[in-house]
């Protein structure tokens, strides 16, 4: 097994904790969770509704996959933490299936939880695989 590598990814969303934006391993990339800030001005207040605050998650996602030299398309597995699980549940659906295509959506977990950093409404997380590993 190789060294993991811990990547911090120029130009891409300011950590809210003490994380590295994605740690690879074996050809596996592990993306630490991402907030729905704005990585050119991560004081600015939060996307207000479900729909823009799920599209600023994915985008930080895809900021951070290119800055390790890859794409939505290599990700294999994600997990969604929604503070409001009934009422944006749809929503959250609704957006996030776009990233993807139909036959090619990883596998995916969504989970209710009490609150999240920043006062998000959602969070993702997800692995990603290269395709040469």
């Amino acid at each position: 097994m190789a060294e993991p590598k811990f990547h911090m990814i120029a130009g891409g969303p300011r950590p809210v904790a003490p994380f590295s934006h994605a740690v690879e391993t074996d050809g596996w990339v592990i993306l630490t969770g991402q907030m729905p800030t704005d990585p050119q001005a991560p004081d600015a207040p939060l996307p207000k509704g479900i729909a823009a605050q799920t599209r600023a998650v994915m985008e930080n996602l895809r900021i951070v996959l290119q800055g390790v030299g890859l794409g939505l398309e290599h990700v294999v597995q994600c997990r969604g933490y929604l503070t409001e699980f009934e009422r944006d549940y749809d929503v959250f659906n609704e957006i996030y299936q776009g990233y993807f295509p139909a036959d090619r959506r990883p596998a995916r977990t969504t989970v209710g939880v009490t609150a999240l950093a920043v006062g998000a409404l959602v969070e993702v997380d997800c692995v990603a695989r290269r395709p040469d590993a």
